[in-house]
């Protein structure tokens, strides 16, 4: 059993636990303090950056969608705000970054906007929902799309979760006749427009989801507006060759929906649902589930299998690969990821990324505690990181993506002087590509035809250079990629 004092919001969100003393990056260049990224490379890892979301007991100015190096510098670092789902997906055959941003309920959801920039960090779409959803507190939000999900399909739509108080009836549950409860939404909207394009309400479909099924009970003083039942907690959404995939943690359950909203078939943790269990196929309170190699006879699905909850310690967390056998109903375990040296039980959050088709490798995010692990085809650990101690510091999932961006900001520059000249500290943040820097004397602040005085390689994300006498008080730099110039920054004095 988990200690006394865990419950289901605090845990799950992790924001009532006090910083812990693990060991923050500062720089002079920029006013960043993101958790340092300890990492343990044991063998060949796909290529891509570590992208993050901490949360909880992180410092304020570490408390952003972050960028990570396989030594563990820091890439990027965005704006001090609460974040998940900090990724790289296609919009329009390109590349784009997005990530979910809001406030984050202490009943484990959340009110935001799913932004999406280019690889230059600009904004090109901001994703809202609207409606006459109701809060907590009645209080209205700009936007209700929960932190959960947003994935763009491939028809280049968003899809997004959100959750809606309403007065329903408990009695089956062994509560009243108008207790209050959240239900689980989803919804495709249209990116560049934001119009509601499709709408799914698990309540709607009580007669194929009961709630008699939910492993999430009822008790205690939960059924007031203020403490509403979860009955569902949905939190991941694909799309499918005839409809979606929904997957609702609190009734260790994947649904496959057709396009009207109703339920072609169950794939239960607990039971099978709608197959027969071949082998180990058992999972409870997953996360990310995901659909691959679809045809009319089977897929293959993928989850992250937490295995915990808040309040209950079973069995460590693992990454699971199941076949689903749509002609002979069975459903078969093909894999099962853990570490034996490093048993992990998140009772939160958590995602399970295919990495590589042909090699198997994988990349798990533990969610409420915050490592991530990258395995390979045999299921060998060959890196794992930690953002934090365990239990203080989460990350809602964790990617690992391929990224190439030039900021559309210029590189940062801070000068002090020595007694032998200046130290010149330099880093621009975001930048994949350069891999050099070229410093400069100039003559005045807005001079063009300045002097190199010093050139030095790109060392992690700021690099620092000692100048002995430079010949004016002005100091320009350059970032380059071997001899091309990618950026150049302000003229400062010293």
């Amino acid at each position: 059993m988990a200690p006394w004092w865990y419950t289901a919001s605090s845990t799950l969100l992790l924001s009532s636990l006090s910083a812990a003393a693990w060991p923050y990056s500062t720089y002079s260049s920029m006013d960043f303090q993101p958790p340092q990224l300890q990492v343990n490379r044991t063998g060949t890892t796909e290529p891509g950056y570590i992208f993050l979301g901490p949360r909880g007991g992180v410092q304020p100015a570490g408390q952003a969608a972050l960028i990570y190096d396989d030594e563990g510098n820091l890439v990027y670092e965005g704006p001090d705000e609460v974040t998940a789902n900090f990724r790289v997906q296609q919009l329009n055959g390109e590349d784009v970054i997005t990530f979910w941003a809001g406030e984050m309920s202490d009943l484990g959801y959340g009110y935001g906007a799913v932004h999406i920039l280019d690889n230059s960090y600009k904004e090109i779409h901001t994703v809202t929902l609207t409606g006459a959803f109701v809060t907590p507190d009645s209080s209205s939000k700009d936007s209700y799309i929960d932190l959960h999900e947003s994935y763009i399909t491939p028809d280049n739509t968003l899809l997004v979760t959100a959750y809606n108080l309403t007065q329903h009836d408990l009695t089956s549950l062994g509560g009243n006749s108008s207790e209050w409860m959240l239900d689980s939404h989803f919804y495709e909207i249209d990116i560049a427009t934001n119009q509601i394009l499709y709408s799914w309400s698990a309540l709607d479909h009580e007669d194929q989801i009961p709630l008699t099924s939910s492993h999430q009970k009822l008790g205690g003083d939960v059924g007031s507006q203020e403490k509403p039942y979860d009955a569902y907690h949905i939190n991941a959404i694909a799309t499918t060759n005839n409809g979606y995939l929904v997957s609702l943690r609190h009734m260790w359950s994947g649904y496959y929906l057709f396009p009207n909203g109703t339920i072609a078939w169950q794939i239960s943790g607990e039971n099978g649902g709608d197959f027969a269990q071949v082998g180990n196929a058992n999972f409870s309170w997953q996360h990310d589930m995901r659909v691959y190699n679809e045809t009319d006879e089977g897929l293959v699905l993928n989850l992250f299998n937490n295995a915990n909850t808040p309040t209950e310690t079973e069995a460590p967390t693992t990454g699971v690969s199941l076949a689903i056998d749509l002609v002979n109903k069975k459903v078969t375990g093909l894999r099962s990821l853990t570490d034996p040296s490093d048993p992990i039980h998140s009772v939160s959050q958590g995602s399970y990324q295919l990495l590589n088709e042909v090699n198997g490798h994988v990349l798990m995010d533990y969610g409420s505690i915050s490592k991530v692990k990258e395995y390979d085809g045999d299921g060998n650990v060959v890196l794992s990181a930690q953002f934090g101690e365990d239990n203080a510091v989460a990350s809602y999932r964790g990617y690992r993506c391929q990224w190439s961006a030039v900021p559309f900001w210029k590189p940062s520059l801070i000068v002090t002087k020595t007694s032998e000249g200046a130290t010149v500290y330099m880093s621009w943040n975001g930048a994949t590509d350069y891999d050099n820097w070229v410093v400069y004397s100039a003559a005045t602040t807005d001079s063009a035809n300045n002097q190199q005085i010093s050139a030095a390689n790109r060392t992690g994300f700021e690099t620092t250079v000692n100048i002995t006498s430079p010949p004016t008080n002005y100091i320009q730099v350059a970032a380059f990629q071997g001899t091309k110039v990618l950026g150049t920054s302000e003229i400062v004095s010293f």
